[in-house]
């Protein structure tokens, strides 16, 4: 893959993603861009180029579209109430399912999920999402083997991720195997990254 640079990984924004799902992974994934020798290059694009407005109000400003964003070697499809609406949009579904012959890795956080199964991407696999949506993911395709517990579950050329924080497991994760165990623990250092909930 011609892409100019060893990793690209592109984040999908739209309307309606939720904030966390799409900013905590590209928070661990710049700063890995910024700490390795590998020098991966990480974007956000959006359907059209245009700006987005996230679920809680934020507004986001994409570096391209979907059409410029070129090969990618991860997808990453973060979760939100626009899912519900891209789980159902055709030409979305027909986007994923070509990308799945060109990109090596497909990823998704929290309700990403759904469009995934929506477009087949999941039939038979092991996934999870946001435990809310387990029926959900159950009804647009009951051959998911869907893990209720796992904070991500990754099954190849497709990693899945349960709801909105734990995409940043997934994000180090994909770190670690990408690149490796300790350049993830650099990462989680970096974003001082030590969940302990005080509630």
């Amino acid at each position: 893959m011609g892409t100019g640079h060893p990793l690209r990984i592109g984040l999908f924004a739209f309307d309606d993603v939720e904030e966390l799902d799409l900013v905590g992974p590209y928070e661990v994934l710049a700063a890995w861009a910024a700490m390795s020798p590998l020098r991966p290059e990480v974007l956000i694009f959006s359907p059209d180029g245009a700006g987005v407005r996230a679920a809680k109000g934020l507004r986001l400003l994409p570096d391209t579209s979907a059409d410029e964003a070129g090969d990618l070697h991860v997808l990453i499809h973060p979760g939100g109430q626009g899912t519900r609406r891209l789980a159902e949009d055709p030409t979305h579904l027909a986007w994923l399912r070509g990308l799945r012959p060109t990109t090596p890795l497909m990823a998704s956080v929290c309700t990403g999920a759904l469009p995934f199964a929506a477009a087949g991407l999941l039939a038979g696999r092991p996934a999870t999402t946001h435990w809310r949506a387990f029926d959900e993911l159950a009804a647009l395709d009951a051959s998911v083997l869907i893990d209720t517990e796992a904070r991500f579950v990754d099954d190849g050329d497709v990693v899945t991720s349960a709801g909105v924080s734990a995409g940043i497991d997934m994000a180090l994760h994909l770190v670690a195997r990408l690149e490796s165990p300790a350049a993830a623990r650099d990462v989680r250092r970096a974003i001082q990254y030590d969940p302990a909930p005080p509630v």
